[in-house]
């Protein structure tokens, strides 16, 4: 017997939950796209979208999802002979180095696997290396969502400077921005790309690179950039169609409007410990199960572990019987362990992944927690009891 009627929690790693202010909010007539309104308000979304992001420098915003943001990056500021450096750590920088690729950009990569963060040693040395600064930019991930894993970027910038590198500084913060702590200026990351859809709370369609002066200097002999992707007409437009290059996203502005606002009323200090404290609580919770069975954290170190997501490693077919289970059954669907496939799992039915980005709260975790827990009773994956009284005891210190 299902019991999966009611409304249906979708908990993998984005699209995150649509808050009602941010659905409500786009529930209207088109708007004039000209003059008014509409136009005062997208001047007030790039100022506070820099306020996200602890950058007082330049963002671009764009029709696109988050792929659209690295290939938009990539392109202002490298041409085609360029050299970058990739630091792999899960499936996601992997796809930003193979779009470089295509665009004619030569890639060396350091791969430090999928279950584990940058080893900043290694980066400091490859860049010493690099005698003659053939490396243009370094590519790095805050938080790879197939992994799980929170990679040092204050840290990654430190080793940089140690080598005295002039490369600039690219960080993917698509699955983290507003809910992992990130500091832009104060970290010296020259680019950024996020997209609407994680931590801030917006359905799939807008995409935003943020960038230094530094890096817009790159864009002066970047001759990979074509019209619609160039940033600088973006930024601060005489005309206002050319914020978008064309017709405004209308309506998910006024979403964004709505998700930024509830961000500023919570307080963005306040929105990273919920996702801490939280995270904290799903952890333990998994440890706990771990104890007797299969089910383990994928990335050992909590302080190297993403606060929007959880990726974890199961036994094939486990992780996958217990994703359909969840959402045949309880109304809940889990991520797929996307990337993680291996030689003898090459589905990656060993793996699943829990979003808790964005518009979540203690109930809400409770509750994918304690269908999780009924998916392992029913299902007869060994674990050992007591993780929601674990669960319990970290949100009650709240």
């Amino acid at each position: 017997m299902s019991l999966a009627q009611g409304r249906h929690y979708l908990a993998i790693p984005g699209p995150s939950v649509m808050p009602d202010r941010v659905l409500n909010a786009m529930h209207r007539p088109a708007p004039n796209i000209y003059t008014g309104a509409l136009v005062d308000m997208t001047h007030t979304i790039a100022a506070d979208l820099k306020k996200v992001a602890r950058t007082e420098q330049n963002v671009a915003m764009y029709i696109a999802n988050g792929h659209g943001a690295w290939e938009a990056a990539l392109v202002n500021v490298l041409s085609r002979g360029d050299k970058v450096l990739v630091l792999a750590t899960g499936r996601f920088c992997i796809g930003w180095r193979e779009m470089a690729t295509k665009a004619g950009v030569e890639v060396d990569t350091l791969d430090f696997g999928r279950s584990s963060d940058i080893d900043l040693a290694q980066v400091e040395e490859a860049l010493r290396a690099d005698t003659n600064h053939e490396y243009k930019a370094v590519l790095s991930v805050q938080v790879d969502t197939s992994s799980s894993v929170l990679n040092d970027i204050k840290g990654l910038r430190a080793a940089m400077d140690a080598a005295c590198h002039p490369a600039l500084l690219m960080v993917d913060c698509i699955a983290c921005l507003g809910c992992d702590r990130f500091e832009m200026d104060a970290w010296g990351v020259d680019v950024m790309v996020a997209g609407c859809q994680k931590g801030l709370m917006t359905p799939p369609g807008m995409a935003f690179v943020f960038f230094s002066n530094k890096a817009d200097s790159a864009r002066e002999t970047a001759n990979l950039v074509t019209h619609y992707w160039d940033w600088r007409p973006r930024v601060n437009p005489v005309e206002y169609y050319r914020y978008f290059d064309g017709t405004a996203p209308t309506h998910h502005l006024f979403g964004l409007r709505e998700a930024l606002d509830m961000i500023f009323e919570e307080g963005l200090e306040h929105v990273w410990s919920r996702h801490t404290m939280l995270a904290q609580a799903i952890w333990v919770a998994f440890e706990t199960w771990g104890q007797a069975g299969p089910l383990a954290l994928n990335i050992a170190d909590p302080a190297k572990r993403s606060t929007a997501v959880t990726a974890i490693r199961a036994t094939a077919p486990e992780g996958t019987m217990l994703r359909n289970w969840l959402t045949e059954n309880a109304g809940v669907t889990l991520g797929i362990g996307l990337g993680m496939g291996t030689d003898t799992d090459p589905a990656g039915d060993g793996f699943f992944r829990l979003g808790h980005m964005g518009h979540v709260n203690a109930q809400m975790v409770m509750g994918v927690l304690g269908a999780i827990q009924t998916g392992l009773d029913a299902l007869d994956i060994p674990h050992t009891k007591g993780a929601l009284d674990a669960a319990t005891a970290v949100m009650s210190k709240a």
